[in-house]
């Protein structure tokens, strides 16, 4: 291997973006061209790493590169490679702000530079010449503020074809939906072997002075928790009109996808793969989780339910990882984030039409969690266990309520699909607690707990 990819191999599993920690390397490729080659220079790297088990990940790094060591960017140091004039310093260009200002120069100018091709949104003002300011919280991707005017997310990982984070956003601006940070453009580069080319990077409306629905809903449970003699609906710091209002919102996103989108109702067909997919998950859980064997046959029960049901389905897209994060509060309403899907999935199924009781559900077992994750600090109190049982039901039914008037399907207790998707979405979510944060496995097991008993 070169010295380049030799540093990047060094440096790419400490990053928080990198999705094969862990994962035994097999080999790794570069490949790069110059984005900017003022000063500092931006260079924009694919690395291809293949693994002993025979997959392998595309990832996109850029670098800004130096003649000296920047102090100042130590935190961002990638490494040294020799040059023809001695060392040359390279650095993560995310994190370097003398290095983003090209991003949106070229996008301005609907640029190609190699085989990376711009494509502004035909909007009125993209901000020129402002430096980007990184957003240290992110995993899987990269992301940039630009002023207070424009967002830009990079995808770290690539695959080909367009991401659906684009693609709906661009459909729900063109459908003048208020529930989402409009479009500004996108980035993409073509793929070395010819097929679709990667989606690199969107823009997008940046939302100012917004407060994300979790850390509004967590406040909620602590104002419950605080107040030891009040019960949910009589706590200053209520939740459940935002709730209503996120409902309404969803429905209204739901709406206009399956207006602007390809939607067909659901066949025999869809229902049984569903089943399979929710008991093929389960199965691969149980291994993982021995803790979710006591629920294994009342979740096989409720999956062969789904293969049988007479629910109407209608197929759209829809957001695929719905949940309290991924939601804004501004002064106007409620704005929904982030329709790239569950990263971990291939791209292709995360463009595939499914059914919005998936982020329907997705956003209930959000509110689960919003409610028990302060039980995990004192899991034997009985009285912060009924209250937060209480705050849950009370805004998951606002949340319905919500969505059904805001036009969204009907939401029913008796519904075998969405209790089956609840399932589903709680035992992904046992296999992640068990191999990152074993201390809050009981709040996915407490859920299974209600879901399989019909409470």
């Amino acid at each position: 291997m070169s010295a380049l990819t030799d540093m990047l191999a060094d440096w790419m599993p400490g990053q928080r973006w990198f999705g094969g920690k862990g994962r035994e390397w097999a080999g790794v490729a570069e490949e790069g061209f110059f984005l900017d080659q003022s000063d500092p220079a931006l260079s924009v790297h694919r690395v291809r790493v293949t693994y002993t088990d025979g997959a392998a990940e595309t990832y996109l790094v850029p670098l800004s590169w130096r003649n000296a060591p920047a102090e100042e960017l130590a935190g961002a140091f990638v490494g040294a490679v020799p040059g023809s004039q001695g060392e040359n310093y390279a650095y993560d260009a995310m994190r370097d702000r003398d290095a983003t200002v090209p991003w949106l120069t070229h996008l301005v100018a609907a640029s190609t530079v190699g085989p990376m091709r711009f494509h502004p949104a035909g909007v009125s003002y993209i901000p020129e010449g402002v430096p980007g300011d990184v957003i240290s919280t992110e995993q899987s991707n990269t992301s940039l503020v630009y002023g207070e005017s424009a967002i830009l997310k990079l995808f770290r990982r690539l695959e080909p074809g367009l991401n659906p984070d684009v693609e709906i956003h661009d459909a729900l601006r063109q459908a003048d939906n208020e529930h989402i940070a409009p479009l500004l453009g996108y980035i993409e580069v073509d793929d070395p072997n010819g097929l679709e080319p990667a989606t690199v990077a969107m823009l997008q409306t940046f939302v100012p002075n917004a407060s994300d629905g979790w850390r509004l809903a967590t406040s909620s449970v602590r104002d419950l928790y605080a107040e030891a003699d009040l019960h949910a609906d009589e706590v200053g710091g209520d939740f459940a009109g935002e709730s209503e209002r996120l409902g309404e919102a969803t429905a209204s996103v739901h709406a206009d996808l399956a207006r602007v989108l390809p939607s067909e109702p659901a066949d025999r067909a869809w229902y049984a793969t569903v089943a399979e997919q929710m008991t093929a998950r389960l199965e691969a859980a149980l291994a993982v989780v021995p803790d979710l064997a006591e629920h294994g046959d009342a979740l096989r029960a409720l999956y062969a339910a789904v293969a049988g049901t007479d629910e109407p389905v209608v197929r759209q897209r829809v957001h695929g990882d719905l949940h309290l994060g991924q939601v804004l509060r501004t002064t106007t309403g409620w704005i929904v984030l982030d329709f790239e899907g569950e990263p971990a999935r291939p791209l292709a199924s995360r463009r595939e039409l499914d059914t919005p009781l998936r982020d329907v559900a997705g956003m209930l077992r959000s509110f689960d969690y919003a409610a028990r994750h302060m039980l995990v600090e004192q899991p034997d109190d009985p009285q912060r266990a009924y209250r937060a049982q209480e705050w849950a039901e009370r805004n998951r039914a606002a949340f319905c309520a919500g969505y059904s008037a805001g036009g969204g399907v009907p939401l029913s207790d008796d519904s075998a699909l969405l209790r089956a998707f609840e399932a589903d979405k709680a035992v992904y979510e046992c296999v992640y607690e068990a191999r990152n944060r074993p201390h809050w496995l009981m709040i996915p097991l407490s859920s299974l707990s209600r879901l399989t008993s019909g409470d």
